[in-house]
């Protein structure tokens, strides 16, 4: 019973779309109509501007963090590590299909990143490095999140010597939903679409 718990409460975590409700909230507007039509944290930034990005970028990765914590607590004493990562993997479905607004949310970038602070920070500190790098040479949130997602199974399998074939496979799967849910930022970034993200010029 306890195991069904954590798995739903996960889902539940990972619905909770920060962007809609801090939209709605703060703004009197729904992010998903506006800028990339997406709920999470760059277009929060994008349309909402700096202090509510930055609140929702923070709640994102919040939540995250949270589901690994209150399962962890759920299911103790010496949880599975096979059970913690599946309700990572729910609370990421959560976050891009929430169920409190309509199954249209995010990409799962911070939220992923949350799970993985969670499971294990080592792994979370290097992929942001990547993802730091590459935007900062780049300015393009899309294909920062898309290059740490893809190193993230090489950096956990060499760097962090996760050699279990159990890592490996969450890992992959991880990266490749996340890459997958870019697809509509990897066809503008191929006909030289995608929009960079310039801070100075974002309103507060």
């Amino acid at each position: 019973m306890e195991i069904i718990l954590s798995f739903m409460l996960a889902y539940i975590l990972g619905s909770v779309p920060s962007a809609v409700w801090m939209g709605k909230w703060f703004h009197g507007i729904d992010v998903r109509e506006h800028g990339s039509k997406n709920a999470g944290a760059t277009n929060s930034f994008r349309v909402l501007g700096k202090k509510t990005g930055i609140i929702v970028l923070c709640l994102d990765v919040l939540k995250g963090v949270l589901t690994i914590v209150v399962c962890a607590q759920i299911l103790s004493p010496n949880p599975p590590i096979i059970y913690l990562m599946i309700a990572a993997g729910c609370c990421i479905i959560g976050h891009i299909f929430p169920i409190f607004a309509g199954f249209r949310g995010g990409k799962g970038v911070a939220t992923s990143l949350g799970v993985f602070f969670g499971l294990n920070p080592q792994t979370a500190l290097c992929c942001f490095a990547v993802f730091l790098l590459v935007f900062v040479l780049t300015k393009y949130v899309s294909l920062a999140s898309m290059t740490s997602s893809f190193v993230l199974p090489f950096i956990s399998y060499y760097i962090i010597n996760q050699h279990e074939l159990i890592y490996v496979v969450f890992n992959v799967i991880i990266s490749s939903l996340v890459i997958l849910a870019h697809k509509n930022n990897i066809k503008r970034l191929l006909k030289g679409e995608e929009q960079r993200m310039n801070f100075k010029v974002l309103k507060m």
